[in-house]
């Protein structure tokens, strides 16, 4: 006997996913057909495993699945990275585990906020720190990353590798180390250990003290708001409001704005965008 609606939450959402699949698009014949969408036992197919058990699925029957279960139907039913997230939250009562995956760039939407916020530096980054889109304010106040290759935009590269990020900080070994445990949480926390292994393997290299602090394993909580002060080679000290956001619909992104703390530091700043 069938769960109940209310009962069988995750039931009715394989239903609902299965029913408005098109059966021409995955080969199988579409005619002599009693509901729309694919058979349970198509699904069970692409999914390789047994029609009974997916079968219990939908009727919510059989016990909770297996993670490997819930990833084999996410595929089965082509489903969307939140759509997936949807399945295991109803399936296993937790979001599924992180699969980073490299992006390339950012919309126009982003890159128009990005120069909205101009005289404050802002920037986007991903999990591994990569910068990918930043503003004009920016560009004279941290780093020309415009005048970088691609794949040497890069936060910790700036830091470690680069003397003028040295000279801008009153702390660099305490900045350092912090943004070494951030970048290791925020590394993991998205799947993506495999993919910032060159990235270490060539800083351990090229820095020793990289090298050092890495070996010690440290971690930190990601730090969304703090006052950060720094010590610019043309207009002298300088404090910002540092706060970080995640990106609506991109969980890989994050947007890192720098608030001037004074209008008259924001001012400053202005006068030096106006430079050729």
């Amino acid at each position: 006997m069938d769960v109940p609606f209310t009962e069988n939450a995750l039931g009715t959402y394989l239903k609902d996913r299965r029913m408005k699949l098109d059966p021409a698009a995955f080969g199988f014949p579409s005619e002599r057909r009693r509901t729309p969408g694919l058979r349970r036992e198509e699904v069970a197919q692409r999914a390789n495993i047994s029609a009974t058990w997916y079968t219990w699925l939908e009727q919510g029957r059989g016990g909770a699945p297996s993670a490997d279960v819930l990833d084999r139907i996410a595929r089965a039913l082509m489903l969307t990275d939140v759509e997936r997230e949807h399945l295991f939250l109803l399936g296993l009562g937790r979001p599924p585990e992180a699969r980073y995956q490299k992006t390339g760039g950012v919309t126009p939407r982003l890159q128009r906020v990005l120069d909205a916020l101009d005289p404050r530096p802002a920037l986007i980054r991903t999990a591994t720190w990569d910068v990918l889109a930043w503003n004009r304010a920016a560009t004279v106040m941290l780093m020309d990353y415009g005048s970088l290759p691609p794949e040497e935009r890069n936060i910790l590269r700036f830091i470690f590798l680069d003397p003028h990020a040295r000279a801008a900080q009153y702390d660099w070994e305490s900045v350092a180390r912090f943004a070494l445990g951030t970048f290791r949480v925020d590394a993991a926390r998205a799947g993506a250990a495999a993919e910032v292994e060159p990235l270490v393997d060539e800083l351990c290299r090229l820095s020793p003290e990289f090298k050092a602090m890495w070996a010690e394993n440290d971690v930190r909580g990601s730090q969304h708001e703090a006052v950060k002060h720094i010590r610019h080679p043309i207009l002298g000290p300088l404090a910002f409001e540092y706060s970080a956001f995640a990106v609506d619909g991109r969980t890989d992104l994050a947007m890192v704005v720098y608030n001037p703390a004074t209008e008259e530091d924001a001012e400053r700043i202005k006068s030096l965008m106006k430079e050729p």
